[in-house]
C-alpha cells in the first residue's frame, strides 16, 4: 500500500497531468496556463501542435515529445529528472492526458519511483457531449476507439451490446459512416445515438437520432471534424449477456493462441485472461502453454 501527499514537501519533482482545451482556447483553467509556466519541462504529445497553446498564452516552458512511438525512451528520461527535483507537465494533443491518448505508463513509472503525479480537472470530449446529449448521463461507460478491422469491430460492438449504461465511443470522420452501419447490425436501427462533433468550436453540433436515422445523414452529409458518440444503453441487456463457454473444447493451449489471435495481444496477456476464465492460477497456465 502507498499513500501519496501530493504537495508534501519533499527532494522529488511533481509530475503535473494538464488537460488541454479540446477546441476553444478559453477552455484552458488559470491552474493550468500557472503551472505550464512554472514547470521545469512540458512533455508534449505533439510539440508542434502544444506549442500553439504556448505561443497563445505567452508560455516560454521547453517542451520534450512524449508520443506512442517514444514512451519507453522518454519515461526513463523524464524520471531522471524528476528524482533530481525537476517539475515536469504531461500535456496530449487536446483534453485529458491518458485518455485514448499518451500518459497512463508515465503515471505508473512515477508511482513506482514514489513520485507525487498531480491530476488538475479540465477539458474532456467525452463527458462534455455526454452531458448535452440528452441520453441519460447515469451510468456511463466510455469505450474510446473501436478496432479498424470490421470483424473485430462487430465483436466489440456485440460485447457493447450486452452493457445497459450509456456507452461513449470517440471516432474519425473517415470511418464514421462503417461504424455506424456495423452499429446497426448489432444495436438495430432504433437505439438512440448522438453524433457530436467538433465540440467547443465555432461549427459544434448535436445530430440526434436512431442509428438508422445516423447512417442515413451519414451517407447525405458531408462528414468532418473529429466525433464523439453517445449511445443508448440496452435496456435488456441482462437478457441477453450469457458466459462464454466456447472455451471448453479447446486445449489450454488452442485457448491461449485463440486469445493472442482475436485480440491481438501478447502471450503474457492472454495466459493471465485464459487463467481468470478457467479459474487458475497464472503459473500453471504458463508452464501448460510453455512446455511445448
Amino acid at each position: 500500500m502507498k499513500s501519496q501527499k501530493s504537495f508534501e514537501k519533499g527532494d522529488r519533482g511533481i509530475l503535473y497531468l494538464i488537460p488541454t482545451p479540446i477546441g476553444n482556447l478559453e477552455d484552458m483553467t488559470i491552474r493550468g496556463i500557472r503551472l505550464l509556466k512554472e514547470v521545469d519541462l512540458i512533455a508534449s504529445e505533439d510539440t508542434r501542435n502544444t506549442q500553439k497553446l504556448l505561443n497563445h498564452f505567452e508560455i516560454k516552458t521547453p517542451q520534450i515529445s512524449f508520443h506512442e512511438h517514444n514512451t519507453k525512451e522518454r519515461i526513463d528520461q523524464l524520471i531522471e529528472k524528476l528524482l533530481v527535483g525537476e517539475t515536469v507537465a504531461q500535456v496530449s494533443d487536446a483534453g485529458m492526458p491518458s485518455i485514448s491518448d499518451p500518459g497512463h505508463e508515465l503515471v505508473v513509472a512515477c508511482i513506482d519511483a514514489d513520485i507525487p503525479v498531480v491530476p488538475l480537472p479540465g477539458a474532456s470530449a467525452g463527458l462534455t457531449a455526454l452531458i448535452a446529449s440528452g441520453i441519460a448521463p447515469q451510468r456511463f461507460y466510455f469505450y474510446g476507439f473501436l478496432k479498424r478491422k470490421k470483424k473485430e469491430q462487430l465483436n466489440e460492438l456485440e460485447e457493447l451490446n450486452c452493457r445497459p449504461e450509456t456507452l461513449i465511443l470517440y471516432e474519425s470522420p473517415h470511418r464514421l459512416k462503417e461504424v455506424l452501419k456495423n452499429m446497426v447490425t448489432v444495436f438495430g436501427p432504433d437505439r438512440k445515438l448522438v453524433c457530436c462533433r467538433e465540440l467547443t468550436k465555432r461549427y459544434e453540433e448535436f445530430i440526434r437520432g436512431t442509428t438508422q436515422e445516423m447512417v442515413e445523414w451519414a451517407e447525405n452529409s458531408e462528414i468532418r471534424g473529429e466525433f464523439c458518440l453517445i449511445i443508448e444503453g440496452n435496456s435488456e441487456a441482462s437478457l441477453i449477456a450469457k458466459p462464454d463457454t466456447s472455451w471448453e473444447n479447446l486445449s489450454v493451449i488452442e485457448h491461449v493462441n485463440l486469445l493472442m489471435e482475436e485480440k491481438e495481444i501478447s502471450s503474457k496477456e492472454a495466459i493471465k485472461l485464459v487463467a481468470k476464465v478457467r479459474e487458475s492460477k497464472k503459473q500453471e497456465i504458463y508452464a501448460i502453454f510453455h512446455s511445448i
